[in-house]
């Protein structure tokens, strides 16, 4: 690798890095802290490639589409720029004889790091780009740049995970489970609200565990002392929202028992009621392989409970469809269990033998063309779950976030319900307000009357 030589005088106008982020809202919060001090130092961003002095490509290294997406970002900002520094789980990735994966594919790039590694990342950039100038920090908003709309955010909480599910290889990548000083979290959660956020999105690998890797030690948000842990974690983030009736949402939610001490929260407005649980399967031989914690066996009764404490919760979920050894009557129990938990929104992936993953060597591997045609089996079920779920909302009044609202919001628009979240979920279609006083507003709430669905969606008067 060439070193690029650094003049000793600054430049007069700040050098400019161009950045993709791809993967998942965690790889996103990492994108946003590297954001933050690029332009904490000066450093200008580019929208385009060609006009930029350098790249930073962080990337996913999950699944084999998202290293094929990873490996040809890359080589199209090599040849655009031919500067590209490669950050993200991509970089933790082993290829050929244990080599680095990027590093083999495109020998070219300045420099590979992992995941969550912002000073490395930052080490790089000044190596091969001059730093314009000392920081001047408070030129930086106080909760750093982000890369979602204004209105919302995602907030993580914790890095890496502690289970070993056998087709699952981001403990390799990513580590073990480190959770934030609440402090920190519930800090940054106020500068976010303070900014006008409206919605904050709770992220990590495993949002249940929050806390059990420092035994849920005491912590402290402006000198009021907080338990590292899910329920006063949740707790704390309800009672910053509500002075600016703002929404918090929960994602990546394991099924423990504990869980079901957040509910209450929910059914009282607190916070949405709105779980995202990656179930991954239903069936107790197939959860064994997977294994998956928690008792999966009981997961009907646990929703059916959660339900009954708040009817309306919203669940979505993820699941592997063909996974290893998975018998017709193991996948027809998974659809079953589908039709009978009432999953609102469900997606699923056809198992993909990721290198590295356990699962690879689990005997029965399925043919890849039954693996897709129960994956499409499986969201056959899912769509017309979710399109009866979606039909008993016609004729209800709902809160609705606008996400959009062309002509001054005098046409109608697209916003979400709080049982949508950002960019997996489906949208709520905002019809031209009928009275000539309302406009929709882009970030704020508007009530809506819902009068019809569309697939996925809903179709709302604003009123």
């Amino acid at each position: 690798m060439s070193e690029i030589a650094v003049p000793d005088t600054p430049t007069t106008t700040p050098p400019k890095v161009g950045f993709v982020s791809l993967g998942c809202p965690k790889a996103l919060t990492d994108s946003e802290l590297i954001l933050t001090q690029l332009s904490a130092e000066g450093y200008a961003t580019s929208k385009t490639f060609e006009g930029a002095d350098l790249v930073i490509v962080n990337t996913c290294g999950f699944i084999d589409d998202a290293v094929r997406e990873s490996l040809d970002t890359i080589g199209e900002a090599l040849a655009a720029n031919g500067k590209v520094i490669v950050t993200g789980c991509l970089g933790a990735r082993k290829g050929e004889a244990g080599g680095n994966m990027v590093s083999q594919v495109h020998p070219s790039v300045l420099a590979v790091t992992g995941p969550h590694a912002t000073q490395e990342v930052m080490d790089a950039v000044h190596a091969h780009l001059p730093k314009p100038h000392d920081p001047f920090v408070d030129l930086v908003p106080a909760a750093g740049i982000k890369l979602t709309p204004k209105h919302y955010a995602y907030l993580k909480i914790s890095e890496g995970c502690n289970h070993r599910c056998t087709f699952c290889i981001i403990p390799s990548l990513r580590g073990d489970l480190v959770s934030r000083p609440i402090g920190d979290v519930l800090k940054e959660a106020k500068a976010l609200f303070e900014g006008g956020v409206k919605e904050l999105l709770v992220v990590s690998q495993d949002t249940s565990a929050y806390g059990v890797d420092v035994k849920y030690r005491m912590g402290f948000h402006e000198g009021r002392p907080v338990k590292t842990r899910m329920l006063e974690l949740v707790q704390a983030l309800g009672e910053l929202a509500e002075p600016y009736g703002a929404w918090v949402r929960l994602h990546y939610v394991y099924p423990y028992p504990h869980v079901d001490d957040v509910i209450p929260l929910m059914a009282q407005g607190k916070v949405l009621p709105y779980l995202d649980v990656p179930f991954q399967h239903s069936h107790p031989d197939v959860l064994r392989r997977m294994k998956r914690p928690a008792s999966g066996e009981k997961n009907l009764e646990r929703i059916a409970r959660w339900r009954e404490l708040c009817p309306e919760l919203v669940i979505r979920s993820t699941f592997i469809a063909g996974f290893p050894g998975e018998t017709e009557a193991e996948f027809q129990h998974l659809l079953d269990f589908l039709r009978e938990a009432q999953i609102d929104r469900a997606g699923c992936f056809a198992y993909s033998a990721v290198e590295g993953a356990a699962a690879n060597e689990i005997p029965g591997m399925l043919p890849q063309e039954v693996r897709e045609e129960r994956r499409a089996r499986f969201m056959a079920v899912a769509e017309e779950v979710s399109a009866a779920r979606l039909q008993r909302r016609v004729g209800a009044t709902m809160q609705v976030l606008v996400d959009s609202a062309p002509a001054l919001g005098r046409k109608g628009g697209v916003g979400r319900s709080y049982a949508d979240a950002p960019e997996i979920d489906g949208t709520v279609r905002l019809l031209a307000p009928q009275k000539l006083s309302k406009r929709l507003v882009v970030g704020e709430f508007t009530q809506a009357r819902i009068v019809a669905t569309d697939g996925h969606d809903l179709v709302a008067e604003p009123v």
